[in-house]
């Protein structure tokens, strides 16, 4: 392993996946955002880490619930709310649109509709709902599952692009680089293991946790991405921001029915 370029692909990955300063003089090109995905867990877990951090100090001014709202509020920040978005615009798509094009045409529209508004809200509430009802367990286990729920949700969401077509223009699309990358067996591996690392811990606290939410997160995604095929035929980015939320959600709701 070259560590130089390993940390050239991480720093990569930080510029497209998060608003995260890096290097102005970190090299760029196609070819390295498609091994960067690799990282897209280690995002999950950098992200996860910032949303505990996040809590962890707030708790210290304020009510754990409002602790709960500045930490999510830090974790949507610190991605620019690039998976929100990709939510919003697919509720819109696929709400609003009835052929192939329309739900296309709607989601590369830049406006937020009804269906955005709302599904964004409701996903929004529910897991404001969740971690704060999970926020009367200790902290080490609250800590534990945000970091759990942010790497096994992008897992879910970037294993999609292994078995679906893209289906909008890739030489328009923001995601081009990516659009129809297959990581290399190395690398998914690792991609894998960093997403399960903090299910590691949580199996101390419950088996059924980690079993269910990862096969539920994972049925959930799979659902959704299928919908998405009979819709339009495969995935876009805002498709895979979508699962990313939802995968996040249904982990979460997990957790909840077994700690509550």
């Amino acid at each position: 392993m070259n560590l130089k370029q390993e940390l050239v692909l991480l720093q990569t990955a930080l510029m497209f996946y998060t608003r995260i300063p890096v290097s102005s003089d970190l090299p760029y090109s196609e070819d390295l955002l498609n091994q960067s995905r690799k990282y897209f867990t280690t995002i999950g877990l950098i992200i996860g880490a910032f949303v505990v951090l996040s809590y962890w100090i707030a708790n210290w001014f304020f009510p754990y619930y409002i602790a709960v709202i500045i930490s999510v509020t830090a974790g949507i920040l610190s991605t620019g709310a690039f998976h929100e978005d990709g939510f919003a615009d697919s509720c819109d798509g696929l709400g609003g649109g009835w052929s192939k094009d329309q739900v296309l045409a709607i989601m590369k529209d830049s406006r937020i509709g009804t269906y955005g508004t709302i599904g964004l809200l409701l996903i929004l509430m529910i897991k404001l709902a969740v971690l704060i009802e999970l926020a009367n367990q200790h902290f080490l286990l609250w800590s534990t599952i945000v970091l759990a729920s942010h790497t096994v949700s992008r897992l879910q969401s970037s294993r999609q692009i292994r078995h679906y077509d893209y289906v909008q223009d890739v030489d328009k699309s923001k995601i081009k680089p990516i659009a129809n990358l297959k990581l290399t067996p190395e690398a998914e591996r690792f991609s894998i293991l960093i997403a399960l690392l903090p299910c590691a811990f949580l199996l101390f606290s419950s088996i059924a946790v980690v079993f269910w939410g990862l096969i539920l997160s994972y049925f959930s995604a799979s659902l959704f991405m299928r919908y998405c095929e009979k819709r339009i035929g495969g995935y876009t980015g805002d498709i895979l921001g979508a699962i990313q939320q939802i995968s996040e959600v249904v982990f979460l709701l997990c957790c909840v029915s077994v700690f509550h």
